[in-house]
């Protein structure tokens, strides 16, 4: 049930006054960037106008996500921002805490965690700024009864995955991108983001290359029963310069199997599907996935 929430009328000099706190942005314009980083656009919506034509009064509402608001002022544009001012007020959305083009000081990008939504806010903003790919989000489980519902999310953001759960998608997506900024700024060693992915392994180096490990792989088979398949794509990722990650799906399979994703990164990023009895099973399944494909891409023309 969305969240309603009502402000008194405001003038056009004090909504002035309300842009100058912003830091140079409105809040409607503020609000339409944590919409599009959340995946969540902000709707406008006119509910009526009233007074005479020389005296008007407008009421709008704006919905984001599950939180409805209303605005009211002598000008369409008031109106809204008064709605779009009250959003952010019940989002908690402190506009000096959110992290804009040519905030920070440094190369590095200060990531402000106190409120959830601003991780995925600033992975938007790091992925435009850097020519990143942009963050995605992967609904891996849904699971409990209708009024109790749990959802996995996967947020992959270059080579970094995590996951979140939560009572609903955005709660679970929010969980997973403050655990990759954690993770950011892990590997950056403070709170300014510093780090940098590593370029992925273009398959053409790979079709190229004469090392052990890539022509074992085109003249062997895979085929060979209780292989070891996890242990060969490792010695091949080493050999090669890639990186192997698997991600295990909490949902099983119609046939009650585990399943698993392999992520390698390479160029283009190669992803394949695994299932088996067990979670490492599963992860063996999806190596030899993966083995098949590179097989297949290292040996062409």
């Amino acid at each position: 049930m969305s969240q309603e929430y009502q402000t008194p009328a405001t003038d056009d000099k004090s909504l002035n006054l309300q842009e100058a706190q912003w830091s140079g942005k409105t809040p409607i314009q503020m609000l339409h960037e944590y919409g599009t980083a959340s995946g969540t656009p902000p709707v406008y919506v006119m509910e009526k106008a009233e007074g005479s034509g020389h005296q008007p009064h407008f009421f709008f509402s704006v919905t984001v996500g599950d939180i409805n608001c209303t605005g009211q002022g002598s000008t369409k544009k008031a109106a809204r921002h008064q709605a779009a001012d009250a959003a952010l007020k019940m989002l908690n959305l402190d506009p000096e805490k959110v992290i804009t083009p040519g905030r920070s000081d440094s190369n590095g990008i200060a990531a402000e965690t106190n409120f959830n939504a601003n991780s995925m806010y600033l992975l938007q903003e790091l992925a435009i700024q850097r020519g990143w790919r942009r963050p995605e989000y992967t609904i891996l489980a849904e699971s409990g009864p209708p009024h109790q519902r749990e959802f996995t999310v996967a947020c992959r953001f270059e080579s970094l995955t995590e996951k979140g759960v939560g009572s609903s998608k955005k709660t679970a997506k929010r969980v997973a991108a403050e655990k990759i900024v954690a993770k950011l700024q892990s590997l950056s060693g403070g709170s300014e983001i510093t780090w940098s992915p590593k370029s992925g392994v273009p398959f053409e180096n790979i079709r190229n290359s004469t090392a052990e490990k890539i022509s074992l792989l085109r003249r062997n088979p895979l085929s060979i029963p209780n292989t070891d398949y996890i242990q060969m794509v490792l010695e091949l990722s080493k050999e090669q310069g890639f990186e192997v990650t698997y991600f295990d799906i909490d949902e099983l399979t119609v046939n009650g199997q585990y399943q698993c994703l392999a992520e390698l990164s390479t160029d283009p990023v190669t992803v394949c599907h695994g299932t088996g009895i067990s979670c490492s099973n599963a992860h063996n399944d999806a190596a030899h996935s993966a083995l098949q494909y590179i097989k297949i891409m290292a040996s062409g023309k």
